[in-house]
C-alpha cells in the first residue's frame, strides 16, 4: 500500500520534474541543438500536459480520492512511461529513436488505461461521494416510490409555548 501511495503523491510533481529532466539532460549530455529545439518546444510541453492529463485522470476515479493511492495497474503503467521518459533525458544517438517511440506508445496506452479505469468505476454505480465536510456517503442507487412521495409531502409543525 506504501507503493501506491507513494505514486499518489509523485504524480504532480512528476508533472513539473520530468520535463525539467529533459532539459538538464539535454545540458548535460551535450544533445545539440536540434535536440534543444525539440526539447523547448515539444517535449517539455508533451510531458507536462501529458502528465497532468493522466494525473486528473487517475485522481478522477473515487477509490484513489478515497483511499488515496493508485491502483496497481497505475503503478506499472506510470513506473514504464516515467522510466522511459527519463530514459530519454540521457541523449544517447544510438537508441533514442526507438526509445522515443516506446516513449510515445507508452504513454499513449497510459491514456487509455486510466480512461478505461475511469470509465469501468464509474460504470459500477456504487461510487463513494464525499460532502464538504468530508464526510463519504453512497448516493441512492433506486429512483423515488410512490411511497418515497408521500412521506416527501408530510409537514411537520411544531408549536413553541411562548412565555408573555
Amino acid at each position: 500500500m506504501w507503493l501506491r501511495r507513494a505514486f499518489f503523491g509523485w504524480l504532480f510533481p512528476s508533472a513539473f520534474l520530468l520535463p525539467l529532466w529533459l532539459f538538464i539532460g539535454w545540458g548535460v549530455f551535450n544533445a545539440g541543438a536540434w535536440a534543444f529545439l525539440w526539447v523547448l518546444f515539444v517535449a517539455i510541453p508533451a510531458v507536462f500536459v501529458g502528465q497532468l492529463v493522466l494525473t486528473l485522470l487517475v485522481r478522477a476515479r473515487a477509490t484513489v480520492r478515497t483511499q488515496r493511492a493508485v491502483s496497481w495497474w497505475d503503478v506499472i503503467g506510470f513506473a514504464v512511461w516515467h522510466s522511459l521518459t527519463i530514459s530519454l533525458g540521457f541523449f544517447g544517438h544510438d537508441w533514442w529513436a526507438p526509445m522515443f517511440v516506446l516513449t510515445v506508445v507508452a504513454a499513449l496506452g497510459l491514456f487509455w488505461l486510466e480512461l478505461w479505469q475511469l470509465l469501468s468505476e464509474s460504470r459500477q454505480g456504487t461510487m463513494l461521494m464525499r460532502a464538504s465536510n468530508g464526510i463519504g456517503y453512497l448516493r441512492p442507487q433506486s429512483r423515488p416510490t410512490k411511497a418515497d412521495d408521500d412521506v416527501r409531502n408530510v409537514f411537520v409543525i411544531a408549536e413553541e409555548d411562548r412565555v408573555r
